[in-house]
C-alpha cells in the first residue's frame, strides 16, 4: 500500500496524502480502490498504461 512504500501511518495518509494527490489529479478513487491518474503516471515520468482515463476522457452527463 501507499502507507508502506511512504512510511507513514495509514491514517495520515487517508487524511493528508490522499485527499492532496485526488485533489490535484494524481489519484482517483474508483469502486475497485485507488488508482493513479495519466496525469499522476506522467509526474513521476512514467508512460501511463492503455485505458487510464484523463478528466477530460469522460462523456458530460445529459442535461
Amino acid at each position: 500500500t501507499l502507507a508502506i512504500a511512504v512510511g507513514e501511518e495509514t491514517e495520515t495518509v487517508e487524511s493528508v496524502a490522499e485527499p492532496f494527490l485526488v485533489r490535484n489529479g494524481f489519484m482517483a478513487r474508483t469502486p475497485r480502490g485507488r488508482i493513479a491518474t495519466a496525469l499522476g503516471w506522467e509526474h513521476v515520468g512514467r508512460t501511463p498504461p492503455a485505458g487510464i482515463a484523463t478528466l477530460f476522457d469522460t462523456p458530460a452527463p445529459d442535461a
